[in-house]
C-alpha cells in the first residue's frame, strides 16, 4: 500500500513489562497503561474494573516521560480518553520535559503531544512544561481536528456557594 509503519522500541518494552508484571484479568495494553497511570497518580481517568493486586513496574524500569509517550502513541487502540492520564502526569510537573521530548521525538508522537499542549495552554497560558513542550514542537503540522477539547484537560474552580465556574484549572 506505500504506508511504513513505525516499529517502536517502546512498544516492545512495554508489552515486555506488561508479561512481567501483568494485570489480573489480562486486557489489552492500553488497559495496563491505564493501571500503571493510576498507581503512580493520575486518575482523571480509571478503568470501569480497576484491577486489584496490579503491581506496577517501578519508576526505574518505566520513567513517566516513557509512560506519557507510550499512552501517546498512535498505535494505541481508539481511546482518546487516555490521553488525558498523560496530560495529567504532565500537567502535574512528573515529567522531564528534555527526556520526554527526545523520546517522543524517537517515537514520533510530537504532533499527539503539540495538540495537547495547545489545548491545555488555552487554560493555563503560563504552565512551564506545556510552553516548553509547544515550543519544542513548534514545527509539528496541526491535527485537522483537536483531539480533545480543552475541558477534557481542566477542571473548573468553583467559588464557594455558587453554581458557575469562577474559572478553569489543569487537572493535575
Amino acid at each position: 500500500m506505500g504506508t511504513t509503519v513505525h516499529v517502536s522500541p517502546l512498544r516492545f518494552k512495554l508489552e515486555a513489562l506488561r508479561r512481567r508484571c501483568p494485570l489480573p484479568d489480562g486486557g489489552e495494553l492500553e488497559d495496563w497503561l491505564v493501571e500503571t497511570a493510576n498507581a503512580r497518580g493520575a486518575r482523571i481517568v480509571v478503568r470501569p474494573e480497576p484491577a486489584r493486586g496490579f503491581q506496577p513496574p517501578p519508576p526505574a524500569q518505566l520513567s513517566n516521560e516513557e509512560l506519557v509517550v507510550g499512552i501517546c502513541q498512535w498505535q494505541c487502540l481508539d481511546r482518546p480518553q487516555m490521553l488525558r492520564l498523560a496530560a495529567q502526569l504532565i500537567s502535574r510537573k512528573a515529567v522531564d520535559v528534555r527526556r520526554l521530548c527526545l523520546v517522543a521525538r524517537r517515537e514520533r508522537v510530537g504532533r499527539v503531544l503539540a495538540e495537547l499542549a495547545r489545548q491545555a495552554l488555552r487554560v493555563e497560558p503560563e504552565h512551564a512544561l506545556w510552553r516548553a513542550i509547544r515550543y519544542a514542537f513548534a514545527n509539528e503540522r496541526p491535527l485537522p481536528d483537536s483531539l480533545l477539547h480543552w475541558t477534557r484537560l481542566a477542571q473548573p474552580v468553583m467559588p464557594k456557594g455558587r453554581g458557575n465556574p469562577a474559572g478553569w484549572k489543569l487537572a493535575a
